[in-house]
């Protein structure tokens, strides 16, 4: 892995495809059926590698009572605004699109929660940056997606060095043109989020000036549809489809390796990045219960966006949870897995 140095284009081709910390705009994809048993349908938002990607790669999707449609976006924040319109009855997304998609009074729910190592989650400033400290980029310019975790991650860590967002000069760029500003020298550093971590650490492109652990939750969530949980009979399939995930999360710690090859090909990431990321942060995440330490967690993450006037206004986050499917999981605050150092 060591060796591993891919081109400037081999870097930004594959990462235009990911936005998994949810950031962005884009539409939905073309939908693609999987054909299970019985005459209800399930709609299912996805990224792509996603939830469709990994439930296939772990047998999940074997025996559905059930049909799926999924529709395909390339980040959180259009998956929810599909939610909100009724297209998608559930969809995957990060810890802040929830946040931004209830500030704006959407129709959600958060019905599940998973907690992961907030390692990928990083400052990454290039190899031979004067930089030391979150402290040494006050009046430099650093990218981040608007709204992404990344977002709240830098605004956490400059915080803690004692600084605000406005002592940087806060740059913001959708990962792609992030990636190109990064490796040109037009920024000074890049709020970001693994695959992408792994992407600039492999390719010797960068290392890490302080990343996520201990200031954000590593929180990701399964957000549905009001209608869909009012509905009985979708609200037990629903019920089943998150079930399903947790296996598939839990089936991609015991195989890793596996996971890493889907992933890659799924995304067009190279293999050595896709099982970095897979060690450093995707494969680290167990499923949680949606307790009152994580709806305090995601609360925090509301009332600083708010405060920064990011979203339109304060709100109640536990007024947008459904703690129906919690079942007999472990805290919200319970250690993410490990593999030890990621590459």
């Amino acid at each position: 892995m060591k060796s591993f140095r891919p081109s400037l284009a081999a870097l930004l081709l594959p990462l235009a495809l990911l936005a998994s910390a949810c950031s962005g705009a884009s539409a939905a994809g073309e939908a693609s059926n999987t054909d299970g048993k019985g005459s209800l349908v399930l709609n299912v938002g996805d990224q792509k590698g996603g939830a469709e990607a990994l439930l296939r790669a772990a047998g999940e999707l074997d025996d559905l009572p059930y049909r799926v449609t999924w529709s395909t976006f390339t980040s959180g924040p259009p998956l929810l605004e599909a939610v909100n319109a009724k297209a998608v009855d559930i969809g995957s997304v990060g810890n802040t699109p929830p946040v931004f998609a209830a500030g704006a009074d959407s129709k959600i729910t958060v019905i599940a929660a998973t907690h992961g190592d907030s390692a990928g989650e990083a400052i990454l400033v290039p190899k031979d940056s004067p930089l030391r400290t979150a402290r040494d980029l006050k009046g430099r310019k650093v990218a981040v997606a608007q709204g992404s975790s990344a977002h709240f991650q830098l605004v956490a860590s400059l915080a803690k060095a004692g600084l605000k967002p406005s002592d940087v000069q806060v740059t913001l760029l959708q990962p792609a043109d992030a990636l190109a500003a990064f490796t040109t020298g037009k920024v000074d550093a890049w709020a970001v989020w693994d695959p992408y971590t792994s992407q600039v650490l492999l390719g010797g492109k960068g290392r890490v000036l302080t990343d996520g652990r201990g200031l954000v939750n590593g929180l990701g969530f399964q957000v549905a549809s009001p209608s869909a949980l009012a509905d009985q009979e979708k609200a037990k399939a629903i019920g089943d489809f998150v079930e399903r995930l947790r296996r598939a999360q839990d089936w991609v710690f015991e195989h890793p390796e596996e996971w890493a090859k889907v992933w890659a090909k799924e995304t067009g990431l190279p293999y050595e990045v896709a099982l970095a990321a897979v060690k450093r942060s995707n494969g680290t995440r167990i499923p949680v219960a949606l307790d009152g330490a994580a709806i305090a967690s995601e609360q925090q993450i509301a009332d600083t966006f708010a405060e920064l006037k990011l979203i339109p206004r304060k709100f109640r986050f536990a007024d947008y949870v459904d703690t129906r499917f919690n079942k007999d999981l472990p805290p919200s605050t319970t250690a993410a897995r490990s593999y030890g150092k990621a590459s």
